[in-house]
């Protein structure tokens, strides 16, 4: 958030502070005033959380996102800074302070309501929103990071609030400038602030907000900047805590200027509690840079007030501050050595590791907004999924019985979004061993030592943390990123009983086919319409390969982690292709593009797919076959339960909240919608399969139209199946002329 109306007031009210500034000329500056020649090159720190929706600049976002591409643009963007002589170093956020909870879990709420938008949106319309409703990719902050890693960047994860450690880095090193979006970096006496939404980057030009031209135009010492920001209001300190002050300081400007002095109403209360806060100070006091005694508070506003100003006061630290030794509670150095700690927290800063910090350091995950549908009563969120391999996981890193194991593990807080989560509090997961043939494995062992048989059991624990042990004997056989999509599908089908052959089909074969498709190939694929409920497996993939990545570092890393991204075996534009097309019941070598060898995989993956089915007791059927089942056939989850929709957030499950009571009615938007083919057409773009051509009825709600539609169509598509259907859905866009 920054700080409250502060950007606005400098932009329109102070357009002095505002200095277009090419930073090709500001780096040769930079240069020419370094003395120290080891620093001498020209450094831009990079707020990289600030950075994504700017960097993401792929046509489609809601399918799962367009990876291969967007890792050209950052290539791309990578290299037109260091052809300028300007070094990079990025920043993302590497955890969540709990006095800005109240933040996160604000814009998690406001993001959920867009999603509901988009579902609804694709259901009526059957296309991608407008910008209006854009959303960012699952995962796309955790795969950067990897991204920019991959591309030789330096990268850092924070181990505290992430503006601060910005500005730490930016003041230590003597940094030429710190570019994100955040008006906390003007209260900041660190590096220039510059505006990555200004960022022209053709000709590397963009707009610098000037703090001392600032401080000039309203009368303020820099000094005084945190203070002012927290009147203002900010991310510690809610705008409503100080609003009795604020109202106090624009009644006594308005008595001193005419209101019309400083124009806009925001600009008045910046002018006006900057007024306040320079009538506070005495001479003597200036450049204490706290809270001055003659500011009466009650000692609960008072304590909130210090606490946001110390968020601004950067420490003059001799060491790096990574460098520094973490406060490690005694609750998790009873399972884990110091030396796993160290480790992970390494890995953690320099952004090579992922959930492993967050767990043992501090007891807490969080998961952002995923593309879920709230109106889907038969796909399990992906909190679902992935409690069982998240478990596994804490199990593995928990359960190791360092000094004695007999104190119980403590439960781990997650802070994860899925529909009707309120996010009030935190659900507590425990953890939960994992099933391996032999013993609970050590992390010093995995983690420090080395040979074939570490090797080993690195793989194997890998592979049981998402009950897939079996595919453990395929390392070296088939490349490691088809390995590790195979062992997610695999896990997925698992636990979501409502999956069917298709949507196996589907996955499999659109990240074998994805090896041999260019960036060029994939940009031209065009879709006949868009299904929400492809929109949400496409998520649900990329969202487990983040959880995937968790394992990997978790157990020493078995797998490269470059074979855990995105870009290497998922493409949304190619899967909701290949999803289409396996839904029309499409012959296998088209869908495979007609290449024997691609053709040959599939057959492999396919066959070891469901030999691990089998074993587990889950009957992966056609779509034809779940189609036609009744009521009292529904395929049962893992432990006995019904796959019914409405039944399991009936059920109410104590780990993640109780769901919402269903009616029984199903809404429009989620019924499955019956579908009128017509004769193939071939697809614009230069894809090269032609995908069956559907058209739905001219209006869609659910039940309440069920009447309107044509007794034929209905005894074609949808035989006697009971009251839910398990088959995958989509809704279409109307017929034309409708």
């Amino acid at each position: 958030m920054g700080v409250k109306g502060l950007q606005y007031f400098m932009e329109r009210c102070c357009p002095e502070s505002c200095v277009t500034v090419n930073l090709r000329e500001m780096a040769r500056q930079h240069v020419s005033k370094t003395t120290d020649n080891s620093s001498s090159c020209p450094t831009l720190v990079v707020d990289g959380m600030a950075c994504l929706c700017h960097w993401y600049l792929c046509q489609d976002w809601v399918c799962g996102g367009q990876w291969k591409e967007y890792m050209s643009i950052l290539r791309s963007w990578v290299e037109t800074f260091t052809s300028a002589g300007i070094r990079l170093v990025f920043f993302f956020d590497g955890m969540v302070e709990e006095k800005k909870r109240h933040v996160w879990v604000k814009r998690r709420r406001r993001v959920n309501g867009e999603i509901s938008k988009i579902f609804r949106y694709i259901k009526l319309h059957g296309e991608q929103p407008g910008k209006d409703l854009f959303s960012l990719p699952s995962g796309l902050a955790t795969f950067t990071r990897f991204a920019l890693r991959s591309l030789g960047q330096d990268v850092f994860c924070s181990v505290q609030e992430a503006d601060y450690e910005i500005a730490s880095y930016a003041r230590r090193h003597g940094c030429m400038g710190i570019l994100g979006q955040d008006s906390d970096f003007v209260i900041f006496n660190s590096a220039p602030y510059l505006s990555v939404v200004k960022l022209h980057l053709e000709s590397l030009t963009t707009v610098l907000y000037d703090r001392e031209i600032l401080c000039r135009a309203i009368g303020l010492n820099v000094s005084q900047l945190p203070l002012l920001a927290c009147l203002l209001g900010n991310d510690v300190v809610p705008e409503e805590c100080m609003q009795a002050i604020r109202n106090n300081a624009m009644a006594a400007y308005r008595k001193s200027y005419d209101a019309t002095h400083s124009g806009a109403p925001q600009g008045q209360m910046v002018f006006a509690v900057s007024q306040f806060v320079s009538s506070l100070w005495g001479a003597e006091e200036e450049e204490m840079g706290l809270i001055p005694l003659t500011l009466k508070l009650p000692a609960a506003e008072r304590k909130l007030l210090e606490k946001g100003i110390c968020s601004y006061l950067l420490a003059a630290l001799k060491v790096p501050q990574q460098d520094a030794t973490p406060p490690f509670t005694s609750t998790f150095e009873k399972y884990v050595s110091p030396e796993i700690l160290k480790a992970c927290r390494e890995k953690h800063v320099s952004a090579e590791g992922f959930m492993v910090y967050n767990v043992l350091c501090e007891g807490v995950i969080e998961c952002s907004n995923s593309l879920e549908d709230e109106e889907d009563h038969e796909l399990l969120p992906q909190a679902f999924v992935f409690k069982s391999s998240r478990q596994h996981i804490y199990g593995l890193l928990l359960l190791n019985k360092h000094n004695d194991g007999t104190a119980e593990p403590p439960a781990i807080r997650e802070w994860i979004v899925y529909p009707g989560n309120p996010l009030n509090e935190p659900d507590m997961v425990p953890a939960v061993p994992i099933c391996i043939p032999c013993e609970q494995p050590s992390l010093d062992l995995m983690w420090f030592t080395s040979g074939p048989d570490v090797s080993a059991l690195r793989l194997m624990t890998f592979f049981s943390i998402f009950d897939c042990q079996e595919f453990a004997e395929l390392h070296g056989v088939i490349e490691d990123f088809i390995l590790a999509a195979l062992c997610l599908v695999t896990y997925i089908v698992l636990q979501v009983p409502s999956l069917c052959s298709e949507d196996v089909d589907a996955y499999l074969s659109q990240a074998v086919c994805l090896r041999l498709r260019s960036l060029q190939e994939l940009q031209q694929i065009k879709l006949p319409f868009l299904c929400s409920r492809a929109v949400q497996l496409g998520s649900l993939y990329v969202r487990g390969l983040s959880y995937m990545l968790g394992a990997n570092c978790a157990s020493g890393c078995p797998l490269p982690n470059t074979a855990l991204m995105p870009w290497q075996s998922f493409d949304g534009q190619l899967f909701h292709s290949k999803y289409l097309l396996a839904h029309s019941g499409t012959e296998q070598a088209v869908l495979l593009d007609k290449h024997p060898s691609s053709l040959a995989l599939f057959l492999q993956l396919r066959e070891k797919h469901l030999e691990v089915c089998k074993k587990r007791n889950r009957v992966l059927q056609s779509q034809s076959k779940v189609n036609v089942l009744g009521q009292s056939h529904r395929p049962r989850y893992r432990d006995g339960r019904t796959a019914c929709g409405d039944n399991w957030r009936e059920r109410g499950d104590t780990s993640f909240g109780i769901w919402r009571r269903e009616t029984g009615q199903r809404s429009g938007g989620n019924s499955r919608a019956k579908l009128q083919e017509r004769p193939a057409h071939r697809v614009r773009g230069g894809d090269q399969h032609s995908h069956p051509r559907f058209l739905p009825p001219s209006v869609d709600e659910g039940a309440q139209n069920t009447s309107s539609r044509p007794e034929h169509t209905l005894s074609r598509w949808r035989p006697s199946r009971g009251r839910y259907q398990l088959a995958p859905r989509w809704r279409l866009p109307p017929a034309p002329g409708t």
